[in-house]
Formats: C-alpha cells, structure tokens, sequence
C-alpha cells in the first residue's frame, strides 16, 4: 500500500491532478486526498482548483458536477460503476412529470441527482445547505426531489413552507429505524444521538442532533460530550475516531454502508491517475443548464 500511496503522489505532482474524496469513502483514501469531506465542500473545491486533472474518488454524479464547474478540465471517476441508488430514482421524463403536477412551483434538486436532472430545476442543494437553499427561494411551496426524507425534514424546520416531495430516499439511511436509536440510548444512556436528514423521520424526531456529515462532524468537536451514537454511513465513525480517539463514536449498526462509496480503493485510483481512463463528459447544453442550478446554490451558500 505504501508504494501505491507514493506512486499516487508522485503522479498527482507530475499531472497536476487534484484528488476529491467524499467521507463515505474507504478511509486509507485519505492518504491520497487533497480535499475530503461533504458535497458542498467538495463541490466548491472543484469550483475554486486550478488543477489539470480532477480524480473524484466519490459517485457518478459528484464527478458529474465537478465537470460542469470545470468544463476545460479531466475529470476522472476511479470506478465508473460507482453510481448513486437515489439519484437513479428520478431521469428527466420522470421530473417533467412531477412537475407538470405542480406547475409554476421552484423546484429544488438534491445534489444526489443526475445532471439531466439538475438541468431542469431552479437550484440545486447539499444536506448542509438544503434548510438555507429553500428558505432562499422565500415562497410558500417548494418541489423537492429526488430525497423525500430530506425534503421533509427541511419543511419541519420551517413555518410556512409546505414543500412538495419526490418519493426517493437512500437505501443505506434507510436501513435505520426508530427502533435502533431506542436501544442505543438503552445501551448508552450518556451519549448523543447524531443523525442525518436522509434518515426517516421516526428516527430524526428521536435524534439528539440531525445535520449533514459536515454538521455532525463539527457537533462531536464543539461539544464536551464524550460519547456518541451515529446515524449516518460508517465512513463518518471511521473518521471520528481516528481524529478523536478521546471520544467514543458508536455506529448505529454495522450494515449502515453505501457499497458503491466502498468501491473505489487505491489502486483504482492509481490506474485512473496512470492511465487517464474513466473520463466523464456532459452533454454541452445540458451542463450549460445544470451549471445555473449548482451556481445559484453556491452564491446562496457563500
């Protein structure tokens, strides 16, 4: 492994390639990785890099919208099978017909959606930035999609929005139910519970905390907790723990893994770096559209 960590850098000097990693990815990536974190932050790396080459050791769409912020530049996806259950939920047609259901509504796509889709909706949001994003738009009804949970759990925190949902969801959070958080705080009595919005709502309505992987990171540096239970992809505890090792991170169960965030590893990342391959391209026009979706997200999200 060490040889393949040196070869990778050695390349990424020699290419002048930047390497994004998202927090659910395997953890020894982090030794490679310029960036990691959450979606809006790599997506406003991507943004600001003056790197000649992108290697995005996340999913399809994440590499997707890297190339739309930078259309000049190589962008590299380690495995190209690495798509997203959610965002596969709603293509183009699908959109079109939920909003001729409710027309003349704004219509806000997670960032978990394809760029076809990005580029018929008004803008664009994270887990972190998804309560800001609707609050944005300053109407009384919001379509959301492809996330319904997310979706409904923006509309909790807000008054006056009814917001309008797509019926997709993760299947990983999926796999967290009520039930889970009422046994772990059985079994810890003391610790917080952190969850993330793209759970059901039985399980956010007994969370101690609901906010992205960047938010629920932050929670466990700012708080004097010493314990805490985890309601989100095992990526997030990994990290915890190696850079807390003071504090105690318990995942809520041991299935809560997004497989195709776990395809990558390094040598994948090694042989996109050798040999340039996985390339990932959007159509022109569609990427021209997509690109006011995403860029309305980040001047809100500045």
């Amino acid at each position: 492994m060490k040889k393949i960590i040196e070869e990778i850098k050695r390349l990424k000097e020699e290419k002048k390639a930047v390497i994004l990693a998202h927090c659910y990815q395997n953890i020894e990536i982090d030794e490679v990785a310029d960036y990691v974190g959450d979606s809006l932050y790599l997506s406003q790396m991507a943004a600001k890099t003056d790197a000649e080459i992108i290697l995005f050791a996340g999913v399809y769409f994440m590499a997707q919208t890297a190339k739309i912020l930078c259309p000049d530049k190589k962008v590299l996806l380690p495995r190209l099978e690495s798509g997203c259950l959610m965002a596969d939920m709603v293509n183009l047609q699908q959109l079109r017909e939920f909003k001729a259901k409710y027309p003349d509504i704004p219509v806000v796509c997670y960032i978990n959606s394809t760029a076809e889709v990005k580029s018929e909706c008004d803008i664009c949001c994270t887990s972190s930035n998804a309560l800001k994003i609707v609050e944005s738009l300053k109407a009384t009804k919001v379509l959301f999609l492809p996330d319904t949970y997310l979706g409904k759990w923006v509309e909790s925190q807000l008054n006056n929005v009814e917001v309008i949902t797509y019926p997709g969801y993760c299947p990983t959070h999926l796999r967290i139910r009520p039930e889970d958080i009422i046994e772990a705080r059985k079994k810890y009595p003391e610790a917080k519970v952190l969850a993330h919005p793209e759970c059901h709502q039985s399980v956010t309505k007994l969370a101690d905390y609901v906010g992205s992987t960047t938010g629920i990171m932050k929670y466990t540096t700012v708080h004097d907790d010493k314990q805490f239970i985890i309601a989100t992809e095992k990526g997030v505890v990994d990290r915890l723990k190696r850079d807390y090792p003071e504090k105690e991170f318990i995942l809520i169960k041991d299935n809560i893994i997004c497989p195709n965030m776990k395809w990558h590893t390094l040598a994948d990342i090694l042989n996109a770096l050798q040999n340039e391959e996985h390339e990932i391209d959007v159509d022109k026009d569609i990427a021209a559209k997509a690109l006011n979706c995403i860029d309305r997200m980040l001047e809100v999200s500045k």
